[in-house]
């Protein structure tokens, strides 16, 4: 059954450069001032922290019903007859169910695994899963493999603005107002057992020791040298840099790298949020 693979913006990626790969994507989409933009193709991520430092308050949506039928209707009369999708995870959207229904409506078998959480997680299971397919996997043995990734991921938010999570919805307003007034610097939490929603871990009084207690919760999960870690930063290299020092010298043998953290998260956590995501690479 010749099967295309379906993602989303929530990859961090556009959809030429998925293309490249041979992988097909939908952009989400970013509003603000009532007009909806696609996410990374008429809004880069620049652009979208340059409008947050400007105070301009965004907000973010699946894709167009119309942008995926389209897609699905293009895919089926290229001869495809399946999609397997890795969307950004059913807990931050409803991009699951809608490309769901579209292929219904086109006519196309759909298989998808929930990544339960979004960014690089996302890219490299789509990715592993063109390239199982393509070894001669099974779509069951392809979601046998992209699960083990699942149950060794995890990513903790450390947001630097309640204020922003407050106006955003995220916070109640007595939360975050005490929140400002103690400096307490909230850690959160986004995997498989947080259902892919954001979840408190803990709250401590500054970013440094929020990046330690972090470092120690992976420890705990007995992160070792098969792990990629990224640090994913809302505007703000210079911490980001900082963090990363210290998780190389805790995981000095893991694989490491330092991103802008996708832009459908930095909207709702605002800028100076430094994230963490891990998880356990496949051994090809």
């Amino acid at each position: 059954m010749k099967t295309a693979f379906v993602t989303d913006s929530g990859t961090g990626k556009t959809v030429e450069e998925l293309a490249k790969e041979g992988i097909f994507s939908v952009p989400l989409q970013v509003s603000y001032d009532n007009t909806n933009y696609q996410d990374l193709e008429e809004l880069s991520i620049d652009r979208i922290y340059e409008l947050m430092r400007d105070g301009v308050m965004l907000s973010t949506s699946l894709p167009s019903l119309g942008k995926i039928e389209a897609l699905f209707e293009h895919l089926k009369n290229d001869g495809y007859e399946q999609i397997f999708a890795v969307p950004i995870c059913s807990g931050l959207s409803g991009t699951i169910n809608a490309m769901e229904m579209c292929a219904r409506t086109v006519g196309l078998a759909f298989a998808y695994v929930d990544c339960h959480v979004t960014a690089v997680v996302q890219e490299y299971m789509i990715k592993t899963a063109k390239r199982l397919h393509e070894e001669g996997k099974t779509i069951q043995e392809i979601k046998d493999v992209l699960s083990r990734i699942v149950d060794t991921t995890d990513t903790l938010l450390l947001p630097n603005d309640l204020q922003h999570l407050k106006r955003g919805g995220r916070l109640t307003p007595l939360a975050a107002t005490l929140g400002g007034l103690l400096k307490i610097k909230p850690i959160l939490k986004i995997n498989k057992e947080t259902n892919g929603k954001i979840d408190v871990v803990d709250k401590v009084r500054t970013m440094h020791k929020a990046m330690d207690m972090a470092i120690e919760i992976m420890r705990n999960e007995h992160v070792d040298d098969s792990y990629m870690i990224t640090v994913a930063h809302a505007d703000d290299a210079v911490e980001a840099e900082y963090y990363m020092n210290k998780i190389k010298a805790a995981f000095p043998n893991a694989k490491h790298q330092i991103i802008k953290l996708v832009s459908v998260v930095g909207v709702h956590t605002g800028r100076g949020c430094q994230a963490v995501q891990y998880f356990k690479m496949i051994q090809e």
